[in-house]
């Protein structure tokens, strides 16, 4: 017996053994991991899609739901997507949105009866207004400018004190509230393929009379979308130039009335 220890214990301490051992322990821990992982990114699971097109401001009933397999990993990193359809029946296609049919539910498309009774002016800050620009598929570099979004507001035109032309930004962080078409429709509430005829912002009152000047004295006002963490920054509306604010605000001649108040 004794001599059976004496030999395990010579080959546990022979480094040849133990390099062997170490380089199949680490075989191992890698299949192991290896594994692991592939299960996670192979391993399909059941998400709710929309079973037929679904419109703003509509209900979702058990109807307009089926189901698919789709990779886990795609959910991973997709983290926004629903599924689990006790957070869709009952609840409302979100305004300026729309779910084509086999599609998945996204957070931000998703919501109460509450936010679809809203108006865009129960959502206004106090001192804010909103201000409708008119616009085409060309201005809104091919309909990608979406309620909700961030951009900013450039000027172009001349300057009235001197022979040259002006173009330059005026106001940045601006919200888009909505995206209408010629009817008056929001261009985003469905699948078709509506063409957009104006913007609304939310901008202050002062911002609001400025933005009147420039329109009645032949500026273009040109909106210029930024990127997603752009509007996830959240930064305030605000001026871009000081000097082209004070351009606007010797344009702008106060009627008698409003001097009066």
């Amino acid at each position: 017996m004794a001599g059976l220890i004496n030999g395990i214990r010579k080959v546990l301490t022979n480094r040849n053994t133990i390099t062997i051992i170490a380089v199949i322990a680490g075989i191992i821990v890698l299949w192991f991991f290896y594994n692991m992982t592939l299960e996670n990114a192979i391993n399909p699971v059941r998400v709710p899609v929309a079973s037929r097109n679904l419109l703003a401001t509509e209900v979702i009933t058990a109807d307009d739901i089926e189901y698919v397999e789709v990779n886990r990993g795609f959910l991973n990193s997709a983290n926004d997507v629903i599924t689990n359809s006790s957070q869709l029946i009952g609840y409302y296609v979100n305004n300026g949105t729309s779910v084509s049919q086999g599609a998945m539910f996204y957070r931000d498309q998703v919501v109460t009866r509450e936010v679809i009774s809203q108006t865009d002016f129960d959502t206004l800050p106090d001192g804010y207004t909103i201000y409708p620009l008119s616009v085409n598929m060309e201005d809104t570099y091919a309909n990608s400018i979406y309620p909700g979004d961030k951009i900013d507001l450039w000027i172009y035109g001349n300057d009235p004190n001197s022979n040259r032309r002006i173009y330059d930004e005026f106001i940045n962080s601006i919200d888009v509230l909505e995206v209408k078409d010629g009817d008056d429709r929001n261009v985003f509430d469905d699948a078709e393929n509506r063409t957009p005829a104006r913007l609304y912002f939310a901008v202050t009152d002062e911002m609001f009379t400025y933005l009147n000047v420039l329109d009645e004295r032949g500026y273009n006002i040109i909106p210029v979308p930024r990127n997603k963490m752009y509007t996830v920054a959240g930064k305030d509306v605000s001026y871009s130039n000081d000097l082209l604010t004070s351009l606007v605000e010797s344009m702008y001649q106060p009627t008698s009335s409003h001097i009066n108040q």
